[in-house]
């Protein structure tokens, strides 16, 4: 009796360890789960959910300036999965599984659960720790959001959202602006011609004007992480000669703003393009900091790093600043504005 069930064990064993191996479970999210799965996998969620969020504190959650606040990440952040009063489907929620949940409907999520749930995330689903990028109060103020959203007219929701928006000029995500070696900055001409070891023979630096540094004014350090990827993207691509994937981080009609002089796409290609990168080619380039800010379908990325380049045959350092401005096309971040300024060279 205990070989055959030994047996039988290792035989089950084997047939999962070849089912694995051979692919035969479908982990396309067209393919919906089988009830008895579904079901599972729902049980599991739940009580996962109960246990942790059992014992934590719920502050008072009535406060309007909760609710504004909340109001403008969830418009940023949230409506695009889980809608909006009005709104019954999305581009990005058709193609989920599983269907995250409409919250603009009643939920019935306790407020610790539906904090919980925002904080951590939820593994092999579309929903994302925003612990990561925000802290406690501000995921506590989108659960007061969330308790006022069932009850509110698309009317309402419009109007709370718009001017959550158009009032956030300090936008307090996870942490300040700061130092960071991992993002990559290219280097901002202050004029159109470059010189660097490679023989070019401008001058980067334009020391005779004075520039106006870019603000940081409301922007910070991983507030908008998807965007900020887009930006040291560009930056890598610039750094490496990738002519095609800096052009593909473009928007059609973005505006490239340097020195006082504003170029289209296609004369950034048919020119400076090409500058720029035989320029942070041959020069050695400190990443500073980095920092961003989301407003509805647009965002803002600034970063500034120190460059060390040969400017009329004499060694150099200054400090470059780059705003980028993106927008959401088709769902993704592109690039539909660059201003680049040059802080005066340091001896």
């Amino acid at each position: 009796m205990t070989r055959a069930l030994l047996f039988l064990l290792a035989l089950g064993f084997l047939g999962a360890a070849a089912c694995v191996y051979f692919g035969v479970f479908n982990v396309a999210a067209d393919e919906p789960h089988g009830q008895m799965l579904r079901q599972l996998l729902e049980t599991v969620r739940q009580r996962s959910v109960v246990a942790r969020a059992n014992g934590i504190q719920v502050p008072p959650l009535d406060d309007p300036a909760l609710v504004a606040e909340g109001a403008e990440h969830y418009g940023a952040m949230c409506s695009g999965c889980h809608l909006a009063p009005g709104v019954t489907d999305s581009e990005i929620r058709k193609g989920l599984y599983p269907q995250p949940p409409n919250l603009s409907q009643r939920s019935n999520l306790s407020p610790a659960e539906m904090f919980w749930t925002i904080k951590h995330g939820i593994k092999m689903s579309a929903m994302p720790a925003w612990g990561a990028t925000h802290d406690n109060q501000e995921i506590w103020n989108i659960v007061a959001f969330l308790q006022k959203l069932p009850t509110m007219t698309p009317e309402q929701y419009q109007t709370l959202t718009h001017e959550s928006t158009a009032t956030a000029q300090d936008h307090h995500h996870h942490d300040d602006a700061g130092t960071s070696e991992e993002h990559a900055h290219p280097a901002a001409r202050d004029s159109h011609d470059h010189e660097a070891d490679s023989g070019s023979n401008g001058d980067h630096s334009r020391t005779d004007t004075q520039e106006t540094p870019l603000s940081m004014e409301g922007l910070k350090a991983k507030a908008v992480p998807d965007a900020e990827l887009v930006a040291q993207a560009f930056h890598v691509a610039l750094e490496q000669g990738d002519r095609a994937a800096v052009l593909a981080l473009l928007s059609a009609d973005v505006v490239v703003s340097e020195a006082g002089h504003t170029q289209s796409r296609d004369e950034y290609a048919a020119g400076h393009l090409g500058e720029d990168i035989a320029f942070m080619k041959a020069a050695q380039i400190t990443p500073v900091s980095l920092a961003s800010k989301e407003l509805g379908e647009t965002a803002m990325v600034r970063s500034e790093s120190e460059i060390r380049a040969k400017v009329k045959g004499e060694a150099r350092t200054f400090r470059s600043q780059e705003m980028l401005t993106l927008k959401r096309e088709s769902g993704s971040w592109k690039i539909v504005d660059i201003q680049w300024r040059s802080l005066p060279d340091e001896k």
